[in-house]
């Protein structure tokens, strides 16, 4: 997975139609970002950039509650792809 434009807008698309609000705002986040679950908001430091927007986006995506069902066939790829990439980063992170 590259760090472009193009793959944010990806992983983007997966918060849309999962029907969460993404917003960049300014802010004191520990970890980058805020989820607000019972709102369906997920809150990124507007300051990341754009390696760190996907970076979180990918450590933030597999701990909501979404049905993959709900995505057209596009987004569940991508949607598939980062829960593939975050369970590498998890294992990767487990060996050192």
């Amino acid at each position: 997975m590259k760090f472009t434009q193009a793959t944010l807008d990806k992983i983007e698309a997966i918060l849309d139609e999962a029907e969460y609000v993404l917003r960049y705002e300014r802010g004191n986040f520990q970890s980058g970002y805020c989820i607000l679950e019972q709102k369906k908001v997920v809150v990124l430091n507007k300051f990341l950039q754009l390696e760190g927007r996907i970076s979180t986006l990918i450590d933030l995506i597999p701990q909501l509650n979404v049905d993959p069902e709900i995505f057209s066939p596009e987004v569940r790829k991508t949607y598939n792809d980062v829960l593939e990439r975050h369970a590498l980063v998890q294992a990767a992170e487990g060996q050192k």
